[in-house]
């Protein structure tokens, strides 16, 4: 079986990726400097989140921002991974059939995995749970 490089994981390739990191983490530690600015604002105020009309809105933007926390946290370790393969040559190649990966799902998703086929497998598994 052919085990070549992705033809997508030219010279560029890493430096695109690691680019993506560098964005991600980024944002991350913004998130995070928000969160303890947050927590820091709620510790000053005597507001009652369960009585408090504003309370509500205070509850959901913690949610919110700790969903895109844990999101680009993921985000961050998929590139991570996708850096991880390209060092050892596996960058482009499916992790279920060891197929290459479409050109266009990694333009359109560098980090990815799998090939689509599996991934929609994967996916029509997943939902009839």
């Amino acid at each position: 079986m052919d085990r070549a490089l992705h033809p997508s994981a030219g010279p560029g390739l890493a430096a695109r990726l690691e680019r993506g990191r560098e964005l991600a983490a980024a944002r991350l530690g913004g998130m995070q400097d928000d969160v303890e600015a947050m927590i820091a604002a709620s510790l000053d105020s005597n507001a009652d989140d369960e009585h408090d009309p504003e309370g509500a809105t205070i509850a959901f933007e913690r949610a919110q921002l700790s969903s895109l926390t844990e999101r680009t946290r993921r985000q961050l370790s998929e590139l991570d991974q996708a850096i991880s393969r390209v060092a050892s040559g596996t960058y482009g190649r499916c992790e279920a059939c060891d197929q290459p990966i479409g050109d266009t799902r990694l333009e359109a998703r560098p980090s990815a995995r799998t090939c689509i086929g599996c991934a929609l497998r994967a996916e029509a598994g997943t939902s009839r749970r």
